[in-house]
């Protein structure tokens, strides 16, 4: 496997500290691609808390591609994140910098894919559906393309008619597996099956609503104390926080999902007619 792409449809569900929190547990090395196309930085901002001086890499990427570069480019620009194996490929600053960057999501995307013959995969943090610059071409492109929502009404509502269109176009490409859902915060009020039957969709995994745990992840800040009990086994509160455990969940899912579709692709064609 390779490409994974996390977006989402409305609001703010979560697609930044669950794509990061996902590389930082996932079970191969990993690089993580923010393709936001707001500007946001939420990693740089957030995570690393403006401590580190990032590369305009997005810019840098584009003009390597019109030079034939794009590949040594995204090696080079990969910087690791301070105290993990995960390496990761900051985002735009600004949203006017969006619309620059068309042309460079179709060759990204078959550089991206490539790191998997290197025993990398990559998760691409897309930002929200349907803005100015968004990384269409690197969501068709992905293994598993993620829409990442809450499990509220009006999240669902906001939901809907983006999946549909996703679904279409999805079926229209031959890559109807690849396209699934990841729900942050289950039964809040509603479960995964009832947001399978709403969205017509599959439930890949579930990811905690975990406050607390999860402004680690979004804002920088240290993890709440440990427990007694945790102290005392010499763990912290955050190895055995509830986020982590279902972020690590929701990795083996994903790539258990991705490998099973693989596999039967691959069993298909060895079926085929000569």
């Amino acid at each position: 496997m390779s490409l994974i792409v996390l977006t989402s449809a409305s609001g703010s569900p979560g697609v930044t500290t669950t794509a990061l929190g996902l590389a930082l547990t996932w079970p191969r090395p990993a690089i993580l691609v923010d393709a936001d196309p707001t500007g946001a930085s939420a990693v740089a901002a957030g995570y690393l808390r403006g401590e580190v001086l990032l590369p305009e890499a997005m810019i840098e990427l584009a003009l390597a591609q019109r030079e034939g570069q794009l590949l040594e480019a995204v090696a080079r620009l990969a910087l690791p994140l301070p105290g993990c194996g995960v390496r990761f490929v900051p985002g735009i600053r600004s949203h006017e910098q969006a619309p620059s960057l068309v042309g460079l999501w179709e060759p990204l995307s078959d550089v991206l894919r490539s790191f998997d013959t290197t025993g990398q995969d990559v998760i691409v943090d897309a930002g929200r559906l349907g803005l100015v610059g968004s990384p269409d071409p690197v969501l068709d492109a992905a293994d598993m393309a993620i829409v990442v929502v809450r499990s509220d009404m009006v999240a669902l509502s906001g939901a809907r008619s983006w999946i549909e269109t996703l679904c279409t176009r999805f079926e229209r490409g031959g890559a109807a597996r690849a396209l699934a859902v990841l729900l942050v915060g289950e039964r809040a009020p509603f479960g995964a099956r009832d947001i399978a039957r709403a969205l017509a969709l599959p439930v890949v995994a579930t990811v905690a609503w975990d406050p607390a745990n999860a402004a680690v992840l979004s804002r920088g800040e240290l993890p709440p104390r440990a427990g007694i009990w945790q102290r005392l086994a010499g763990r912290s509160g955050w190895e055995d926080s509830v986020l982590l455990g279902t972020l690590r969940a929701a990795g083996s899912a994903i790539r258990g999902t991705v490998l099973a579709d693989i596999e039967m692709l691959q069993g298909a064609e060895g079926r085929s007619p000569a």
